[in-house]
């Protein structure tokens, strides 16, 4: 049998009253996935549903499209019943006209309809809206439906569908929250859990592989390919085989996926020898000081812009005491001199989509008319950066990373010279690197964080929790 919705009907029925309003007239194309095939048809990857459709019509059986008539408020599930071979194979599974009644659809149609509702709006002039693409199959469909070639679909995409869509996903109701409050939940065992295992002779492999069965184990899966290395300072730095070794870091940026589609994301950098060396410790307070400096500041009517712009000012005013930096701390900030250590944004939105809606542009989702996307490096790589409001989700996450090509590159070329330590600098380029991330809530009166269960990441608390376990067996967990 098929999932059940993860909200009540009316939530579903009244997400698309408002979309309607919001767009306010046209045909509105919602495209649930369908199965992929890993390596032939009948062995297909775990099933994902589209957030979207998931979001405004809350089915999860692959093969259906939502259909909305902005102008005389018809909705229409669309999909075709499954076969009795399927059934064999599978299970039975709701209908597609009691899907559409639970949804509070007012009729549901095979999918063969779906040109036929295309081909009538078209020929009475009217807009046909859609969302971009990022499925091949999807993209077929439309060029199949429209005649636009999947090169010019982004392009040719709803812009008022998508403020609409980012205008109602943006702010997490209590509901929603209490969704990723479960995702976060899952996202401490699976931290922890990496934290009691980073002992020399483990793998990371081994860690990534007990990461993801928790996540399993407890919701869908986990929300992005986890990130678990000793090379700190690759960004994506994925698993491998190799052992982990005493006195380096191990960097572990994953989250969880509840069975019902809702996301966290977690960093965190344990030393696997169970202490910080100076060095290590040096540099891991200068993240933790940025994290909460972040914390500080977000707030109802902040720009969190304006955010990852304290925190820059924040590690360059402690790098140079350092002496990694040097020179006035509002220049090296303006001139980008900072990115070569955070060549990141200090977060991005979070909620159905591990960063949220980020395939409807970046710069609908992350910014607006007030704030716009930089092309400075580093700071291009910000997701996000307008105004807070309450109900918003995002993530803070700064980091400190030493990239040795990245050195050498901005030594030879002379970049931001004035504001670097280069000598200095070429002393860690075998340090890795340190990230610390944690998913909060926009709250009234501030902020929060999401979870009952904070993962340890002051270097007292990480020292103290690695120390609690160190008698406990790595490979039994």
């Amino acid at each position: 049998m098929t999932l059940r919705m993860l909200f009540s009907k009316q939530t579903y029925v009244e997400r698309r009253r408002k979309l309607r309003e919001l767009v306010g007239s046209g045909l509105i194309l919602l495209f649930g996935n369908n199965d992929s095939p890993n390596n032939y048809p009948a062995n297909a990857y775990k099933f994902r549903q589209d957030s979207c459709f998931l979001y405004f019509f809350g089915q999860k059986r692959d093969g259906l499209v939502g259909v909305i008539d902005a102008d005389s408020g018809e909705e229409l599930l669309l999909g075709n019943e499954i076969d009795i071979e399927d059934i064999v194979w599978y299970g039975s599974v709701h209908s597609v006209k009691a899907m559409a009644e639970e949804t509070g659809a007012n009729a549901s149609a095979p999918m063969a309809r779906l040109a036929e509702l295309v081909n009538e709006a078209r020929k009475a002039g009217r807009k046909i809206h859609f969302l971009p693409p990022y499925r091949h199959d999807t993209q077929i469909a439309l060029m199949d439906l429209l005649g636009i070639h999947p090169s010019e679909q982004r392009a040719a995409a709803s812009l008022e569908l998508i403020k609409a869509v980012v205008k109602l996903r943006s702010i997490k109701t209590e509901e929603e929250i209490a969704e990723l409050e479960k995702a976060s939940a899952i996202g401490y065992r699976m931290h922890t859990a990496a934290m009691r295992m980073a002992r020399p002779g483990v793998t990371e492999q081994y860690i990534s592989g007990v990461m993801e069965g928790i996540a399993h184990a407890y919701g869908a899966q986990v929300s992005f390919q986890s990130i678990v290395s000793m090379h700190g300072e690759i960004l994506h730095g994925y698993p491998s085989p190799r052992q982990l070794e005493a006195g380096r870091l191990l960097l572990v940026d994953a989250g969880a996926e509840t069975n019902d589609n809702n996301c966290s994301d977690h960093t965190r950098t344990t030393p696997i020898n169970g202490k910080y060396s100076q060095r290590q410790r040096d540099i891991y307070d200068i993240v933790v000081a940025c994290h909460d400096l972040a914390l500080t500041h977000a707030r109802p009517g902040v720009r969190w812009w304006d955010v990852h712009m304290a925190v820059c000012a924040l590690m360059t005013d402690r790098l140079k005491d350092l002496g990694l930096m040097k020179g006035d701390t509002e220049a090296a900030v303006k001139a980008g001199a900072h990115a070569l250590f955070l060549p990141h944004g200090l977060g991005h939105m979070m909620g159905m989509d591990v960063h949220d809606m980020e395939g409807l542009g970046q710069c609908y989702v992350g910014f607006d008319d007030e704030t716009r996307p930089s092309d400075q490096f580093g700071t291009a790589s910000l997701r996000f950066g307008r105004k807070l409001e309450v109900g918003h989700v995002v993530t803070d996450e700064p980091g400190i990373y030493f990239i040795p090509d990245l050195i050498d590159l901005w030594r030879k070329e002379g970049i931001n010279a004035e504001f670097l330590n280069f000598d200095k600098i070429e002393t860690f380029k075998d340090f890795g690197g340190i990230r610390i991330e944690d998913d909060v809530l926009i709250t009234p009166d501030g902020c929060r964080f999401l979870g009952k269960e904070r993962i340890p990441y002051h270097a007292d608390e990480v020292e103290a929790f690695v120390a609690e376990h160190a008698d406990e067996s790595p490979w039994l967990l």
